[in-house]
């Protein structure tokens, strides 16, 4: 087999089964912390809040410009150096970056740092643990509050972490992957509609908006799918997608998040504490049975049973097409 012509799929899947195996080793250099490192350097010279509501626009949008451009072009310089200077070398280098792009190993980890301590009785530890991967206030979750930001995590970065990076993979290979990595990483910390990036962060909120769009609802369908091969209430897992995967201030955030909730029968979302401040926020999903701490491992499965599925199909498209075209 040509490696240069299968590099995609090869690369791919070899990143694929790297997350599924190891997951991101404690203190590797990931991408994504240079990519934050960048993305604040940036603001650093470019915002002031003095400026005008259009003119953070601009500066906002120029910022998200360099990022991509400097991912894109970074990502692809070292690969193609790579692969000229071994076809080998370019495919361990192009399989690292698709491990690095994918997050189910980590998501998985960071569900069971909360988990293990809820069923041990520590809820202060669980609380702590949860903190790490939310955004808003955990001070003032009690134990079922904690379960269900855990439980609501995993179902949301089934999307973000591990189905559109795997999209994009399969579509651009490497360098895809990490310039959809550059676009999430730039919605996580200047996407908020707050006084500071609300002007300033309207582009990286846009664009992570578009990139996510079609990823999103694969997401849905495909935990919808998982939910019945596992057991789960598929059926509902169906209709409360269709009734509040738009439930959210985002487009793509509640794709995901109803077809979990519909799945595992639970009421998730609901009002938040952020910085203070109570955010008033649907709910998603029907309150059919209480929520447990065993949700979050059952969360965990559906978000392998929709990677799997996703994984299967681009996989299968991918070979389909390269065999038509060549």
């Amino acid at each position: 087999m040509d490696l240069l012509k299968w590099h995609i799929v090869t690369s791919a899947s070899l990143g694929f089964f790297l997350d599924l195996l190891i997951g991101d080793p404690e203190n590797f250099p990931h991408p994504v912390r240079l990519m934050g490192k960048l993305i604040t350097f940036l603001e650093r010279h470019l915002r002031k809040e003095t400026d005008h509501p259009s003119v953070q626009r601009r500066k906002g949008a120029l910022l998200a410009g360099l990022v991509l451009v400097i991912t894109g072009g970074t990502t692809a310089g070292v690969l193609l150096a790579s692969y000229r200077i071994h076809p080998i070398l370019g495919l361990v280098l192009e399989s690292i970056c698709a491990c690095c792009c994918l997050a189910a190993r980590n998501l998985q980890d960071a569900a069971n740092s909360v988990r293990k301590p809820l069923e041990g009785g520590n809820v202060e530890g669980a609380r702590k643990a949860v903190s790490m991967i939310v955004g808003r206030d955990t001070s003032v979750l009690d134990r079922d509050g904690i379960t269900r930001a855990a439980v609501e995590t995993v179902a949301e970065n089934t999307a973000d972490g591990e189905i559109a990076p795997l999209f994009y993979l399969f579509l651009f290979g490497g360098v895809g992957a990490m310039v959809y990595k550059a676009i999430n990483t730039m919605d996580s910390m200047l996407g908020y509609k707050n006084e500071t990036y609300r002007w300033f962060g309207t582009a990286a909120a846009k664009l992570d908006d578009a990139a996510g769009f079609l990823p999103a609802r694969l997401s849905g369908l495909f935990i919808i799918v998982s939910a019945f091969l596992l057991r789960y209430d598929g059926k509902n897992a169906w209709r409360i997608f269709r009734r509040d995967r738009f439930s959210h201030a985002s487009p793509n955030s509640a794709q995901s998040e109803s077809a979990c909730a519909g799945a595992l029968r639970l009421r998730l979302a609901g009002d938040a504490v952020y910085f203070g401040k109570t955010v008033k926020k649907p709910w998603i999903g029907d309150p059919i049975r209480p929520i447990e701490t065993e949700d979050i491992r059952r969360a965990v499965r559906l978000m392998w049973g929709a990677s799997i599925l996703m994984f299967a199909v681009l996989l299968a498209v991918r070979i389909l097409v390269k065999l038509l075209i060549g």
